[in-house]
């Protein structure tokens, strides 16, 4: 059975989310903010933490950054602000999922579903991947970019991954989302192109090889990279 944490100031939504995770089959623990988040975090071992963003005490961002100094656990936040900055930032430190209020209990309880799948069922091969100065370490979970090891959040490194595994494949956002998020109806077309800009911010020159293709989406092509 898996287990999840739920992280929320207000009672009325932790505990409707914990009815939906419970008929779902999990096993539940709640907390009213951050600061309970990370005490329960380190004493259990959860698949999965739902945490809303604005809190007392300790804010959800906050308490996302100190409970992955110990643990590796996807996290899906909950906020009443939908704008790209917030899902950005939310991003760029590592959460696995952004759920904006009001929220479909059933969607989320899909989300969670997602999560904890591609959580457990991550085995990176031994092996790596190399061109001009982009190097990628699979097993590692590594970047480096001329040498030198680049910060990349989870979904950055998952995007470029399967981009290599599709060299020179024209690929839909439609398809990112389902190959990359694990789901195809839930994400949208700002999703993606917010990542793919992460991403190429992340590997510098070697954005190159990630090519927009117009009323396609895009492909990675490190033998006939675009020209910028």
């Amino acid at each position: 059975m898996s287990k999840i944490l739920v992280v929320d100031d207000e009672e009325r939504i932790r505990d409707v989310i914990k009815t939906y995770a419970k008929y779902e089959g999990y096993e539940v623990d709640t907390a009213e903010d951050g600061l309970k988040a990370i005490e329960l975090a380190k004493e259990n071992d959860y698949d999965c933490i739902i945490m809303d963003i604005m809190m007392p005490n300790l804010d959800g961002y906050s308490a996302h950054q100190e409970i992955a100094k110990i643990k590796d656990i996807p996290v899906i936040m909950l906020s009443s602000r939908g704008e790209e900055y917030d899902k950005l930032f939310g991003f760029e430190i590592g959460i696995d999922d952004y759920v904006v209020k009001p929220f479909s209990p059933k969607e989320l309880m899909a989300r969670v579903k997602v999560a904890i799948k591609r959580n457990s069922n991550e085995r990176k091969p031994n092996k790596s991947w190399k061109k001009e100065g982009l190097e990628i370490d699979l097993e590692g979970h590594v970047i480096y970019v001329d040498g030198k090891q680049v910060s990349a959040t989870p979904k950055e490194f998952e995007l470029l991954t399967y981009f290599i595994q599709n060299e020179g494949k024209a690929l839909s956002r439609d398809q990112l989302l389902s190959s990359v998020w694990g789901y195809d109806f839930f994400g949208d077309d700002r999703t993606v192109d917010t990542h793919i800009k992460m991403l190429r911010n992340t590997i510098g020159q070697y954005r190159k090889f990630i090519i927009t293709v117009r009323g396609v989406g895009y492909k990675f092509d490190s033998e006939n990279p675009e020209e910028r």
